[in-house]
């Protein structure tokens, strides 16, 4: 996952859509060994610009998800799914045999969960 010093990471999605992990934070400094990160995650494209705040404890384990899918490179069964704390970001990725395809899904917090967008891209295995 992102370090807390790091400034921003940029993964690319869809068709021509960048989607930006930026600078975490703890959101209760005076808190000693606080689990709670934060950070902001922004997708911008020709035709999208959208931002949501994640919460997660110590990122969710999103670094351990995307080990898992590297190591297991020739294949799996079904769909994996990771999800951050308060479900504001969401990956879901499936192998289809030569590639494998990551959705990437950016949510409204509940209750009222007016908008979600989605994205999905195909890496080589």
């Amino acid at each position: 996952m992102l370090e807390e010093d790091d400034e921003s990471r940029d993964v690319r999605v869809g068709d021509g859509i960048e989607l930006r992990f930026h600078k975490p934070e703890r959101p209760f400094p005076d808190v000693v060994d606080d689990p709670v990160l934060d950070f902001l995650v922004t997708a911008r494209g020709r035709w999208v610009s959208v931002e949501v705040s994640v919460r997660t404890l110590d990122g969710d384990g999103l670094d351990a998800f995307l080990a898992e899918l590297a190591e297991d490179f020739r294949g799996w069964t079904g769909v994996r799914t990771w999800r951050s704390l308060e479900r504001d970001l969401t990956l879901s990725a499936r192998h289809s045999g030569r590639s494998v395809h990551l959705t990437w899904g950016m949510h409204d917090r509940p209750p009222s969960e007016e908008w979600h967008f989605e994205a999905t891209s195909a890496v080589t295995a």
